[in-house]
């Protein structure tokens, strides 16, 4: 017994370096390359810079399969697919290849929460203690925790909750690759509130626990799943008809990217296949969504132009505001702001199971990309390094032979 608590102990200290859950945790070393950036501005080559940056990526990572998607400041938009769903089905990726998204579930969630605020269905300063049952067990730093918080992962919660019954499930995932978020999924996420204290120093601390309430919140308040809470606000409008927080009920499911391990799970051989993860509840806000490039660079293109209805217009404007400021990671509604080589960009990755993704976006030039991978890696630096150097060609003052 006390062998088991020792190794419990010792993962409570290692989990939030090793979770394989969704979040902002991601290496983004883009390289400089002065040249190639001096290539796109005079010769407007984006096969050579994408098919240039993915070889290397694909060798470096062992990546079993990606597809990109990239919309230019001159309004097209172009889709590039790499490698195969699997070793079995084979089925070639492309734009319209369905993958699992991961976090990329919570800036919807976090659009369709600024929708409600601006119909006056919820408000930003609304605090928890408003919003859970009257019965919720609360600290006083609980209470005061608002929707805006949780929204932009300023609340001070934790990841997830860090009890035996995480822990064990989070040692079973090592090896099987198993979904070790079951908890924040049932209605137990709201246990762990009476005992909460705010961290000292306030800054975004990020948090599939705040997501989770706000799942938990959002079906409360409305009587409506995310589901059909983002296809009345968002798909709809937008024609994402390959989207939704239920990837089986898609046509493309049977033929989706299947995932593989990566960096995690760590006792997995890498390209491995491992299952993938599902909730039914609280956590289908936070990390349930599927969609292929296809979808996401029309719901990417609405947050570079005003071309949307004005509601939809509105929320996405609240959700790209800054909230708390820093060079890296400010704290966007579940976007997050990088500022880099005198570039600004927005972006969100997401993670689970065996899928990485990242879609993101420069509101000054016009530019967005998406990147979706069937492994799990933490190396997703392919978006930041084409939107950088797209950012840069476009401003480059140099002269062209």
């Amino acid at each position: 017994m006390k062998r088991v608590s020792g190794r419990l102990a010792g993962l409570s200290t290692l989990l939030p370096l090793l979770l394989t859950s969704c979040g902002t945790l991601s290496e983004m070393q883009v390289e400089e390359s002065p040249q190639a950036v001096k290539q796109l501005a005079c010769t407007k080559n984006i096969d050579g810079m994408v098919d240039g940056i993915v070889s290397q990526y694909i060798k470096k990572e062992k990546a079993s399969g990606l597809a990109i998607g990239i919309i230019r400041n001159d309004g097209t938009s172009r889709t590039w697919g790499y490698g195969y769903t699997d070793a079995v089905k084979a089925h070639k990726i492309d734009g319209e290849t369905l993958f699992a998204l991961g976090s990329i579930s919570k800036g919807v969630t976090g659009e369709v929460v600024a929708g409600l605020v601006d119909k006056g269905l919820l408000k930003w300063d609304d605090k928890l203690s408003d919003l859970l049952p009257k019965n919720t067990p609360l600290s006083d730093d609980a209470k005061n925790i608002t929707l805006l918080q949780l929204a932009t992962h300023t609340s001070g919660l934790p990841r997830q909750n860090m009890n035996k019954d995480m822990l064990q499930s989070f040692l079973k995932y090592l090896y099987t690759g198993d979904n070790f978020y079951n908890e924040l999924d049932s209605d137990a996420v709201l246990n762990d509130l009476s005992s909460f204290k705010r961290p000292q120093t306030p800054e975004p601390q990020y948090s599939n626990l705040g997501y989770a309430l706000l799942g938990y919140i959002l079906k409360l308040k409305t009587g409506e799943d995310i589901q059909q809470l983002s296809y009345d606000f968002i798909f709809r409008s937008l024609k994402m008809g390959s989207t939704s927080f239920h990837g089986p009920t898609l046509k493309a499911y049977p033929y989706r990217a299947i995932g593989h391990a990566g960096d995690q799970p760590k006792f997995i051989r890498r390209g491995k296949v491992v299952p993938d993860w599902y909730f039914t509840n609280n956590m289908v806000a936070a990390a349930n969504l599927y969609s292929n490039v296809d979808d996401l660079l029309k719901y990417l293109r609405a947050h570079i132009t005003d071309s949307e209805p004005s509601e939809l217009n509105s929320a996405i404007r609240v959700s790209e505001k800054i909230y708390f400021e820093r060079n890296i990671e400010a704290a966007n509604i579940a976007w997050v702001t990088d500022h880099k080589d005198n570039q600004v960009i927005t972006y969100q990755v997401g993670y689970i199971g065996g899928y990485s993704s990242y879609i993101g976006f420069d509101k000054k030039h016009k530019n967005a990309v998406v990147v979706l991978q069937n492994s799990f890696n933490w190396s997703n630096y392919i978006g930041h390094d084409l939107l950088l150097k797209m950012a840069m060609a476009d401003d480059y003052r140099g002269t062209c032979p």
